[in-house]
Formats: structure tokens, sequence, C-alpha cells
């Protein structure tokens, strides 16, 4: 039986060299701790063996009562042994494979931010997935209730709709529901909390927007935050509105009035190109702020697609 145990402690599994190299590569002393770890094993093994009345090591004879003592005694021995064995090896692998797990981590490239070298403070990936909600709107969907028609257009930019909310702290009542608060602008984390130094006509020195923004921002679109800032600026290029000058980014979207009777809009990119259009009902944001809005933008490449919409409105 203690034969057979000893055989097994013997047995315990050994990592194969080339295995034991490859996971250290690039820290040599791991190499050496479980190279250590195995001379540590074998010695308690051989030190076991060397106790067992097999191997001869005894100094006296002994009475068949002690002889069999002696012999159970070599047994627990033996199974101490083995269990140490396996636990010092079990323990060496561990935390080989632990190290090449972490270094495998850290040595994977960690994915580059794409950056908008103009405007560098746009959430570029935000902007994509914003623009791809905008298109999975349909004329139909954007030509309902107003109120349910601003919730899409809130949804699609990534803002939450918070109407009972503190103004500057997430509150988006105004959104879309005035002439100027028109615009959705995708930026960076660390320029959401830019200020306004006055360069704006119209806009208050300092513009404190940032808490608000972390608050109302839908997270499933990317990185960054989402708000519907001013439009005013826009009509010059480059445009001078809170986007692209406080917030150094470009717009995802802005919403238009087209003339000559405002109950039409059109959603337009940073480009000015078309991205969707609707004819919403129910209560409207007042007649006024609606064709202020369009006289903000008048005479601009946002102002195109909103003209051509009402030629082709009247020519139907």
């Amino acid at each position: 039986m203690l034969a057979r145990t000893l055989r097994c402690c013997s047995a315990v599994p050994k990592v194969p060299r080339g295995m034991m190299e490859a996971q250290a590569t690039g820290s040599g002393k791991h190499g050496v701790l479980l190279e250590d770890c195995r001379s540590r094993a074998g010695a308690v093994i051989r030190s076991a063996q060397r106790s067992s009345p097999r191997a001869g090591v005894f100094l006296a004879p002994r009475s068949a009562p002690a002889a069999r003592m002696g012999r159970a005694s070599s047994k627990v021995r033996a199974r101490r042994a083995f269990a140490v064995a396996s636990a010092v090896l079990a323990g060496a692998l561990l935390v080989l494979r632990t190290h090449t797990a972490v270094a495998k981590t850290f040595a994977q490239p960690s994915p580059v931010m794409e950056v908008d070298p103009e405007y560098p403070g746009t959430a570029v990936e935000r902007l994509r997935n914003i623009q791809a909600r905008v298109r999975s709107l349909t004329p139909e969907d954007l030509s309902k209730d107003w109120e349910e028609v601003r919730r899409k257009i809130l949804w699609a930019g990534g803002l939450k709709d918070l109407p009972r909310s503190v103004p500057g702290q997430g509150y988006t009542g105004h959104s879309f529901n005035d002439d100027n608060h028109c615009d959705l602008t995708p930026m960076l984390g660390e320029v959401a909390h830019n200020l306004h130094g006055g360069e704006i006509r119209g806009i208050a020195m300092g513009n404190r927007l940032g808490p608000g923004i972390e608050i109302a921002s839908l997270p499933e679109l990317g990185p960054g935050g989402s708000w519907s800032t001013c439009t005013n600026g826009c009509h010059v290029e480059p445009p001078q509105d809170v986007a692209h000058v406080q917030f150094r980014a470009r717009i995802a979207f802005k919403l238009v009035w087209t003339p000559p009777h405002f109950t039409s809009f059109v959603l337009v990119d940073d480009s000015g190109a078309y991205l969707n259009h609707g004819s919403p009902t129910g209560a409207l944001p007042d007649l006024r702020s609606r064709a202020s809005n369009y006289n903000l933008v008048k005479g601009s490449k946002y102002a195109r697609e909103a003209e051509a919409l009402a030629d082709r409105s009247a020519g139907a």
C-alpha cells in the first residue's frame, strides 16, 4: 500500500519545460518560481520515501506492534507528502496562468476612438448612431401628434424626455419646442463641461450645460453625451453656434421648419444634407417660434432642404 502511494506521489504530473517557458515569456521569474516549487515538491516526496519501512531507514529493530505503527505512520506521511506536493504544484500553475492571462489582457490593443480633426469635440460614434436612429424613423412616424413626434426626435438624438426636471439639471422640455434649441449635438464627455467665453452673439457667458447633459443623455448610443444646443450663429460659414464654437463639435442633426406655413419640418445633418422630415399635428410650437427658427438658418446650407420640401409641397 505504501509503495503504491509513493509511486502515486512520484507520478505527480510535471509541466513540460517548453510549456513552462512559453507561459513564462516576458517574466523569467515566474519560470524560476515553478522550477522552485517543483523542486520543493520533489523534496517532500523524497523525504517521505526515506522515512518508509520499505526504504530501510530504521536505526533499530522494532517490535511487531511498533512496526505496524511505523507502517501506519509512514502511510500517513506519504499521503501528506502527496497532498503537499500536489498543492505546491497546483499553486505554482495557478500563479503562472494568472500571470499569463493578465499579460494577455494588457497586451491587447485598446480600441482607438475616432476623432474629427476639424471639430475634435465631436462624439463621432455617437453622431453616427444618432443619424442611424433618425433614418430608422419614417415620415409617417414624424407626422403624428407633436408631443409624440418630439419624444421620437429626443430618442433618436440620445436624449431623455425630462419635461419636469429643473432647468440646468437635465430638463429637456424646451428641446425642439422653440425657435432656437433645435440642434442635436453629440459631444465627448471631456468637452461637455466647456463654458461659453462670449464668442457667440445672444448666448450667455458661461452657459454651463455639463450637469444637464450628463443627466439627460442616453448612454447606449456611444461615448459622450447629447444636447439640444442653440441654432443661432449657424447662418455663417463656418458656423458660429454653440455646437461648433463652445463644444468644438459637429451637429448630428438640425430641425428646421419649412416656409411659408411652417407646418412641416426637415432634419438635416452638419453639412445640410437631408435626413428625414415630418408634418406633425396637434399643438405645435407657436407660429412665431417656427418662423423664427427658419429665419435663423435662412441663406445658409441648413435652409436648402427646408426650402426644397416647401417647393415640392407647393407643386404637389
